[in-house]
């Protein structure tokens, strides 16, 4: 039996990963689940799993949460520290999938704690990728990444040398504005933002898919997890989201995973590695799907891409800046404060106006990415002015 815990249990990868669990009840051990704000939910999967510990970051929650779970044999927790300390809780196996910054910490604790990591919280190894795959080294820890495009090049790999690698090719589907001109976009409001074509996902990783920062959030990610070098990491836009992402070996052999797009399945390839597991997805139908498109990306209409690609050659704290900015300006757009535009523009801005030098703790990712806040919320005032 391998003991699990999921950090974000009521957000999309959580409750995809708590249903795979389900399915195999037998095989899997809750020790913590966890969520930002959602009592109800929280307590009901901590009830039906036996938990050995659910934790809801607002503080202010903690009483309905405890109260919630009166009886249950799950103790109840609250705040940040409360996090950290059940990351810190030995699972076997841990998913974090915390959105946003807000998961680096526990993810960090989790890596120290030296058991695997099922990574879906891109924006934690986009902020601090050099000191997570150090911890990782440190304790022994194995990081699995989660996110589909990642876990198919981790599987197109498996476990090749790297330095047989000519190029990692990731697809991206080129979201719901694919087609669209900037003039079009201009106008676009959240509900068509967050429409995605071929996935299901929440609002703020639906923008950046529609923004294409999602892929070059991806990209960073990928060059800290797979070091062949930026160079020869690309992007193709594959609409049909059925090819995952592409691995070219020195050969020219290029080896392609597939798969229906349901987060399940590579969730299932990071919860049952070394082995797989059995999931309900539905089988790939490629007679029925009937052809693949790719086309190249297009940086004009998605700036995301090219300001990704520049963080990430800057390094140090570029990257935090990146994700920071982002991340507040989406908030705003979905506020219908910005328009879709306003997006990529604010994050360039912050980066122009912001810099700090390379992170050497936590703190100092945590630093930057207040301070990069505090100056997109700068530039949003500017704008509204």
């Amino acid at each position: 039996m391998r003991t699990v815990s999921i950090f974000g249990a009521t957000g999309s990868v959580g409750t995809s990963t708590l249903d795979l669990i389900a399915r195999e009840p037998d095989a899997f051990e809750v020790v913590a689940l966890t969520a930002n704000g959602d009592v109800d939910k929280l307590a009901a999967i901590a009830r039906a799993t036996n938990a050995q510990i659910a934790v809801i970051a607002d503080e202010s929650r903690y009483a309905a949460l405890r109260d919630a779970l009166a009886g249950s044999g799950t103790e109840a927790a609250a705040g940040e520290a409360a996090l950290v300390d059940a990351a810190r809780a030995g699972a076997d196996w841990t998913m974090a999938a915390i959105v946003g910054c807000a998961g680096l910490a526990p993810t960090m604790a989790a890596l120290a704690a030296g058991g695997t990591v099922a990574l879906a919280n891109k924006e934690s190894l986009v902020s601090a990728g050099a000191l997570m795959m150090g911890a990782a080294t440190a304790s022994g820890a194995t990081l699995l990444p989660v996110d589909s495009e990642h876990n198919a090049i981790f599987q197109c790999l498996a476990g090749s040398d790297l330095s047989e690698v000519a190029r990692i090719i990731l697809t991206a589907s080129g979201g719901p504005f694919r087609t669209r001109s900037r003039e079009d976009m201009r106008a676009m409001t959240p509900e068509q933002a967050v429409a995605h074509p071929n996935w299901s996902m929440g609002a703020k990783i639906s923008v950046d898919s529609a923004t294409m920062m999602n892929k070059g959030l991806e990209l960073i990610e990928a060059a800290h997890l797979f070091p062949v070098g930026l160079d020869r990491i690309e992007i193709l836009v594959h609409p049909q989201s059925v090819i995952h992402s592409l691995v070219e070996y020195r050969d020219r052999s290029t080896l392609a995973q597939l798969g229906s797009p349901d987060m399940r399945i590579p969730i299932a390839s990071a919860l049952a590695w070394p082995r797989r597991m059995d999931t309900p997805c539905q089988p790939l139908d490629l007679a029925r799907i009937g052809r693949l498109d790719f086309e190249a990306p297009d940086l004009d209409r998605f700036p995301a891409l090219r300001l990704a690609r520049a963080a990430a050659a800057a390094g140090g704290a570029a990257p935090a800046i990146l994700n920071a900015a982002n991340e507040v300006a989406v908030a705003a757009f979905l506020a219908r404060r910005i328009g879709f535009l306003d997006i990529a523009m604010i994050v360039e801005d912050v980066l122009e106006r912001y810099t700090a030098p390379m992170p050497d703790r936590i703190e100092d990712v945590l630093e930057a990415d207040a301070r990069a806040r505090g100056e997109a919320r700068h530039v949003m005032e500017r704008l509204a002015a």
